[in-house]
């Protein structure tokens, strides 16, 4: 057995012990609900008739204890590409699980919104709180004590932690993700950001954006940049939720068919009537959580995961922060480039050896804890194997050999960069998180006059009219999750970039999101505590000198102590009814702080 890295240990024994009274009820509650919660054993007759009552076939199983029945939560729907492969998926898992005896039903399914369709949209403000929405239909879908075993379809933004969120309620029950893969890769990354900053600039029409990003994103499969969704892959990979290897394998194939029969065929092994028990709420641990945050700073993965894995941590009784991330960042190196870091897409990454690369080179590194438990039965190092039909068509691993393009990945004794690239900024505006890894050096310190706007559209109309035309940073606030749901931001990026390729100083500063898609402009995101309640932000007026730096670690307004100190805060701008966001206030109302998850449902919840 090697040694852990010293950093990595001692996050580690910190997490662990903050996280010892929430651990322990967690670990208590999920024993109860093994030994005295609903089952089918349990179950009344006439519970258990309207359970099976439309099972056909798999009637005699589901009335024989002895026989796992699999619960499947999905997000199917054919509006989105990454969740239109599931359509198929339940009568195939079934077929699946009759060939080891066990049953599937599907549960229940859950929304599945897509930030690109709603990307500068007033439902954007729904984004954040629809993982909310989907761990209490996940627990719904669960509830009725049918199953003894979870398979979890779903591969995008919130949809991942939502479903992850509920499962681990019912974390007596083995689970497993099941994902769907990405779409084949469209046209050049450079382009895409070539005719976005085009359009940006009003040099080109509509039209010819369209057919670009038509041209994107064309198939079924999740968007092939390195975003939220697909870091939720390697997510799940590190965590050991994946038959390995499972992350990045095209729709359609019959190698994506065969870790599907795979997945089914290992959940209904885990069951606490044979001798491998495996239950959710045991996999995810303060170790694991920890190797997920070393995922994701190796890969440069979405910065929406800085408030995603603290709220999967906690519904698993582990309190996590950002000073976490923040110290494991300096210590875990950059390994994969993966665009927007780098001009290569998620296809592209998994040819070049993909997740089974990384994990080998992290464990040579000691920079993961070996000491956890997965639903492979290697443990964690299963997962520096990549998957292959052999000549006879047969679903085997091998190995992870050496990086087929280092401009995509390399070895940690050569990384693209020392650490991680994630940074913890601090200062009279708060704190807040700032994605260096994907910014010129060049660019890490910027000093400059503040332009204050409460709406995105407000910048598009200023960048449109000159107005930004010089070294500036864009402040947009109240976009909390407490003021309007926290909606990604993105959508400034082109317009910010022009500016930046123009010559000019440019940042942003927002206690709003900005997604997976974090590109090249310098951002101060996530800014905490936010503007509505009282967040220093909402303090800043137009004019005011703000100082960003992630070699200081400071995001700091340059204005006397006196007269900072006595300026009253901004008032939150009306709010506007429509698009069914005035149903989700009471989840701003209840909603945690960024660095806590920005979970609204643990709220009362003993969580």
């Amino acid at each position: 057995m090697t040694d852990l890295h010293s950093t990595v240990e001692k996050v580690t024994a910190r997490v662990i012990e903050r996280s010892r009274e929430t651990r322990k009820a967690y670990l208590d509650l999920i024993q109860y609900e093994r030994e005295k919660g609903v089952d089918r054993p349990n179950l009344s007759c006439s519970n258990l008739a309207h359970g099976f009552a439309a099972m056909n076939g798999d009637k005699p199983a589901l009335r024989d204890f002895n026989r796992m029945n699999i619960g499947v939560v999905t997000s199917y729907n054919d509006m989105l590409s990454a969740h239109e492969p599931y359509y198929r998926y339940p009568e195939q898992m079934k077929v699946f699980a009759r060939e080891v005896g066990a049953t599937v039903q599907v549960a229940g399914g859950v929304p599945a919104m897509c930030d690109g369709v709603t990307q500068g949209q007033p439902g954007m403000e729904e984004s954040l709180f629809s993982r909310d929405v989907i761990a209490l239909a996940t627990s719904v879908s669960l509830s009725h004590g049918m199953f003894e075993g979870a398979a979890l379809l779903g591969i995008c933004d919130k949809i991942v932690p939502g479903l992850l969120m509920g499962a681990l309620r019912f974390g007596h029950l083995p689970t497993i993700l099941v994902p769907s893969g990405p779409m084949t890769t469209g046209i050049p990354n450079k382009e895409k950001i070539r005719i976005r900053q085009l359009y940006a600039q009003g040099k080109i029409g509509q039209k010819e954006l369209l057919d670009m990003e038509a041209a994107c994103y064309h198939a079924e499969g999740t968007c092939t940049f390195y975003g939220t969704a697909n870091t939720n892959q390697m997510v799940m990979e590190v965590l050991g939720l994946h038959m390995p290897g499972s992350a990045f394998v095209t729709p359609g194939t019959p190698l994506r068919q065969a870790l599907t029969r795979a997945a089914v065929h290992r959940v209904a092994e885990l069951g606490w009537k044979g001798d491998d028990y495996r239950p959710l709420g045991k996999l995810i641990d303060e170790k694991s959580i920890v190797n997920a945050i070393v995922g994701l700073l190796a890969t440069g993965g979405s910065t929406n995961h800085t408030m995603h894995i603290p709220a999967i941590a906690r519904a698993a009784g582990v309190i996590v922060n950002w000073n976490d991330f923040h110290d494991l960042s300096e210590v875990v190196p950059l390994i994969a480039r993966i665009y927007p870091n780098g001009p290569r897409d998620i296809n592209e990454f998994q040819n070049a050896g993909g997740m089974a690369y990384v994990i080998k080179e992290l464990l040579s590194a000691n920079l993961l804890n070996r000491d956890v438990t997965t639903i492979a039965k290697g443990g964690i190092e299963e997962y520096a194997k990549a998957p292959a039909l052999n000549d006879a068509g047969e679903l085997v691993w091998k190995p992870a050999g050496e990086p087929g393009d280092d401009t995509i990945l390399r070895p940690v004794s050569n990384p693209f960069a020392k650490d991680g690239g994630l940074r913890l900024l601090e200062g009279n505006l708060g704190h807040a998180m700032y994605k260096a890894s994907a910014v010129d050096p060049k660019f890490w310190t910027i000093e400059a006059p503040v332009r204050v706007f409460s709406d995105q559209d407000d910048v598009q109309k200023a960048f449109k009219a000159g107005e930004l035309n010089k070294d500036v940073i864009v402040v947009v606030r109240f976009q909390g999750p407490r003021a309007n749901g926290m909606p990604e931001l993105h959508k400034l990026t082109p317009a910010l970039g022009v500016l930046q390729d123009n010559g000019y100083k440019v940042a942003l500063v927002t206690d709003g999101r900005m997604s997976g898609a974090t590109g090249k402009v310098p951002v101060a995101l996530h800014v905490s505590p936010e503007a509505l309640g009282g967040g220093a932000i909402g303090k800043l007026r137009d004019g005011d000198i703000v100082r960003i730096s992630v070699e200081e670690g400071k995001l700091e307004a340059l204005v006397p102590a006196d007269e900072w100190n006595a300026r009253p805060y901004a008032e939150k701008p009306a709010f506007r009814p429509g698009t069914g966001r005035e149903l989700f206030d009471i989840f701003r109302q209840n909603a945690a702080k960024a660095e806590d998850g920005a979970v609204a449902i643990y709220a009362g919840a003993g969580i």
